[in-house]
């Protein structure tokens, strides 16, 4: 029975150090993806800090079962699914570059243009048709050049 629950511990310490070597790996893009999602500036986001938070929990969770899958996609998929849920709170942005932007503009230009994420993908997560996405993409880049050339700097207006 000793053998057992050594290995258990074996097996927990192990895991945990794996988990704790791709958060120090992953932790600071993902970070800067939760910041602009959330709109917050890098000196102060903690709604960004507290999804990031969410996100690890669960792939920390189901670390075990994911062995054929890549952490950081997986981690990504949950921050942006957990953004997506409580995006009513974001609503108005709190500063950041991405603040003229509606929550779903944000998480579409994160995805797109900071992650990376094609766009088949992006409609799968979201629910959306590619062509929505497209759409979104289009509009919300529309929006942020415009904010780009205002003399004011190139932030929203304020609230």
């Amino acid at each position: 029975m000793t053998g057992r629950r050594s290995g258990r511990g074996t097996q927990h310490a192990y895991r945990t150090r794996e988990f704790e070597t791709f958060v120090a790996g992953a932790a600071g893009r993902l970070l800067h993806a939760a910041t602009l999602l959330t709109a917050e500036t890098r000196t102060r986001a903690p709604h960004a800090q507290a999804l990031l938070t969410a996100a690890l929990a669960h792939t920390y969770a189901v670390w075990d079962r994911t062995r054929h899958e890549d952490p950081y996609e997986l981690t990504r998929r949950e921050l942006a699914a957990r953004f997506a849920r409580t995006a009513w709170r974001h609503h108005r942005g709190h500063g950041g570059v991405l603040s003229a932007l509606t929550p779903r503009e944000r998480l579409v230009v994160v995805l797109r243009l900071y992650e990376g994420v094609a766009e088949e993908q992006v409609a799968a997560l979201l629910g959306l048709s590619e062509v929505r996405v497209r759409a979104v993409h289009a509009r919300a880049v529309a929006t942020l050049r415009a904010a780009a050339r205002r003399p004011s700097g190139g932030r929203g207006s304020a609230a």
